[in-house]
This record gives structure tokens, C-alpha cells and sequence, in this order.
């Protein structure tokens, strides 16, 4: 019997849904940083195996909202619950159940999909009692359909946890072909590829104040075909645009550099990488430029 479904991976910002279903697919199809918030658009990852079809939804994490882009992003994590197989709610090993959590557990209430619980980052855990304590503050607050400790990035008992999943899925047919490991567009990849740099090479304000989009794509026959992609990054305010740019280019060149080699792997020929950085003031809160950047805000 074949099995294929749909499932979401909700939590809090930072305890490593992106690492996980990357660890998972062995492949780059979801950037990481180090930086909250990081995801910010539903990422699909696609797993076929001989017995399963497996499409892991990664989502920006769940918090309170401090502007629009943070409402369209826990909207986006919170509306997958009731539209998916199986949910897999992921939490940080080192952290206790806190008022984040309760609010996650209370829309896993609204909900008749079974959940598996992922206590994530175990490696960085020494005091085993103490971690035995946050599972059991879990499992009081709801009945998971399982409850599994890991290390996406160490892959600790990640092989498990698929077998699991399959077991949980409907029978079902294949709903992408075998080589396809996301229904992401290669250009949504580029932009994100770009943004990952930049949440790596930047700090304070600048990563959640950035946004990037492809200006206009062209072959240029004259260089064997070379592929010329033109890009820009968005900034709220000048002064992050001096950041970005660094003393005498060198910041916005060191991020083309590293985003360039991920772009090669990811189309697999050889590009010019054109970018420029662009300021749109308080774009995070304004309806116009988060429909324009591909985050819809639904009143």
C-alpha cells in the first residue's frame, strides 16, 4: 500500500523547523540563520520513497506580532492545522513550556488532526532529569499521537520519526514526480538564497527589516548564454541601506559571493549575479508592498 500526505511543522521562531525538514529531505530547500523569524513564507518539501509520498510544510514561527508581516506570518503557520494529515509541533529542549507554547497548544485544541510532538535540539541537553520534566509538562497539556526527542542537526532519530509518519498517513497516490523535493518556484529560491546571506552576515535590526525581490531575469547570448539575474534588496530606512551596501561595497559583495555558489548549485549553470538595495520605509506595514512582495494579508 502507498501513502502520501500533508504535514505542517508549527513552533515557535528558532527551534529548527527549516533545519529539521532540510535534515529530513537531504537537501537545502528551507534557508537557516541563527536569527528569529526567519521563515517566513509556508516552505514545502517533498519526500518520496518507494511506500510514501511525504510533503513537509515548513512555517514561519509562531509569535505576537509587532507589524503586518508578523500577522501574515502566524496566520500563514496557523492556518496549515486543519488543512493537513498529521501536524508536527516542534519545541526546544532547552526551553520550558512558556505563554508562547500555551497559545500553540490552544490552537492545536481547535483541531480534530493528530499530533506529533518533536522535542527538538537534545544534544545541548546534559541534565536528563530536567529534560524528562519538559516532556512531561508537555504531555500533561495535550494528548500527542507521539512524542519523539531529536536533533535535526545532528539527524538524531530522524529516520524514526519518517517511518512514523508514513505509518500515520492515508493510503494515497503520488502527488509531485519522484525527483521533485519542493513546488517552489527556483526564483522563490533565489530570493531566499539571497535573504539567508544577509540574515548570516548581518545583525540587529537588519534581518527582519529585509526583504528581496528578482527585478528581471535575461540570457546573454553574447557571454555562451550566461544567465543574468537582477535583483533588489529591500530596506526600511537609509541607514540600513549603508549597512547592507558596507564601506566601499564590500557587505553587498560578500553577499553576492556567498549567494552566487548556492545559486549555482540550485540551477546548475553558471549566472551574473546583479544586486541593488532599495529603501521602501515601514514596508512591513503597509498592505501595498506585502502584496507586491508576495505576502498577501487576508482582512
Amino acid at each position: 500500500m502507498f501513502r502520501s500526505g500533508f504535514c505542517t511543522i508549527i513552533g515557535r521562531p528558532n527551534v529548527g523547523k527549516s533545519t529539521f525538514m532540510n535534515s529530513v529531505l537531504d537537501e537545502k530547500v528551507a534557508i537557516t540563520s541563527n536569527k528569529p523569524q526567519t521563515t517566513r513564507n509556508k516552505i514545502s518539501g517533498i519526500l518520496t520513497t518507494k511506500t510514501s509520498q511525504i510533503i513537509f510544510i515548513d512555517t514561519p514561527g509562531i509569535h505576537k506580532p509587532k507589524h503586518k508581516l508578523g500577522t501574515y506570518m502566524t496566520k500563514e503557520a496557523i492556518n496549515t492545522l486543519k488543512s493537513v494529515d498529521l501536524i508536527l509541533y516542534m519545541v526546544d529542549a532547552t526551553e520550558s513550556f512558556g505563554k508562547g507554547e500555551a497559545f500553540i497548544v490552544n490552537e492545536l485544541n481547535q483541531t480534530k488532526t493528530p499530533v506529533f510532538l518533536l522535542i527538538n535540539k537534545v544534544d545541548l541537553i546534559k541534565d536528563f532529569d530536567k529534560l524528562k520534566q519538559i516532556v512531561q509538562s508537555y504531555k500533561s497539556k495535550y494528548p500527542f499521537k507521539g512524542v519523539f526527542t531529536i536533533s535535526a542537526l545532528k539527524k538524531t532519530n530522524l529516520k524514526r520519526i519518517v517511518k512514523d509518519i508514513e505509518q500515520e498517513l492515508p493510503e494515497g497516490p503520488k502527488y509531485y514526480p519522484d525527483e521533485m523535493i519542493t513546488d517552489h518556484s527556483d526564483m522563490f529560491l533565489v530570493t531566499e538564497y539571497i535573504r539567508e546571506k544577509i540574515l548570516n552576515l548581518t545583525r540587529h535590526e537588519i534581518p527582519h527589516s529585509v526583504n528581496c525581490k528578482i527585478d528581471h531575469i535575461e540570457r546573454d547570448e553574447k557571454r555562451d548564454g550566461l544567465l543574468n539575474i537582477h535583483a533588489s534588496i529591500i530596506v526600511e530606512r537609509n541607514s540600513q541601506k549603508g549597512i547592507i551596501i558596507g564601506k566601499g561595497g564590500k557587505m553587498i559583495k560578500r553577499i553576492g559571493t556567498k549567494a552566487r555558489q548556492d545559486i549555482l548549485n540550485l540551477l546548475g549553470e553558471k549566472i551574473f549575479l546583479d544586486l541593488h538595495v532599495r529603501v521602501v520605509k515601514d514596508w512591513r506595514n503597509k498592505d501595498y508592498h506585502l502584496d507586491d512582495f508576495g505576502y498577501k494579508i487576508d482582512e
